[in-house]
């Protein structure tokens, strides 16, 4: 049995608990001790960020071996089309190599707290969702992806990691799981109280 906290992780906060520089890290919205993440969200994205004290939970999760597969909402610029949508879930050719085939819908703004800052939309008039589920980890996956095809990404949130969903979880809030089995297999985690830090 081992315990996993599912952390909605803010825009411009770090996925470490400490930082030199002074910006907004972990130890601003989770106080558990011991505790580490699974894997990484970058400063400038949002979402679902898993975290546990078990090692063994952790490297299955994170692992690119185990192929967690990872869901994102993310607003690009423009109106994005069937082309760039198709070009997506064959396979995108980047500088470290093509990216697997990913699964690509267009998908109405999902229901979640507005960014700060928001999106400005004097500078972007027109913009549109998407889903995008990927089973890599490479650096900024998605937004290369996303602007290879014609239409940069403006804002990226986690949605799922494997059968761990965002759900509910406001910017800074989280909420702690008991998993019975590996990360793996585990299909319906139990869910416990959302945690808030004051």
């Amino acid at each position: 049995m081992s315990t996993l906290y599912l952390l909605h992780k803010p825009y411009r906060m770090l996925s470490q608990f400490t930082d030199k520089q002074g910006r907004a890290t972990l130890a601003n919205v989770i106080d558990v001790p011991g505790v580490y993440a699974a894997g990484r969200l970058d400063y400038d994205s949002e979402g679902l960020l898993l975290l546990s004290d078990d090692g063994r939970l952790i490297h299955r999760i994170a692992h690119p071996r185990h192929k967690q597969p990872k869901t994102y909402w993310v607003q690009v610029e423009g109106q994005i089309d069937d082309t760039a949508l198709s070009a997506l879930t064959k396979g995108i050719e980047l500088k470290d190599g093509l990216t697997q085939p990913a699964r690509a819908r267009r998908v109405e703004p999902p229901a979640i707290a507005p960014r700060d800052p928001m999106i400005d939309p004097k500078r972007h008039p027109h913009t549109s969702w998407l889903e995008l589920t990927i089973t890599e980890g490479r650096n900024r996956q998605v937004r290369r992806m996303t602007a290879h095809v014609g239409f940069p990404t403006l804002r990226l949130i986690r949605a799922a990691i494997g059968p761990w969903r965002l759900d509910e979880l406001k910017p800074g809030e989280w909420r702690k799981e008991t998993l019975h089995a590996p990360a793996n297999k585990v299909r319906h985690p139990a869910k416990a109280r959302t945690r808030k830090k004051s």
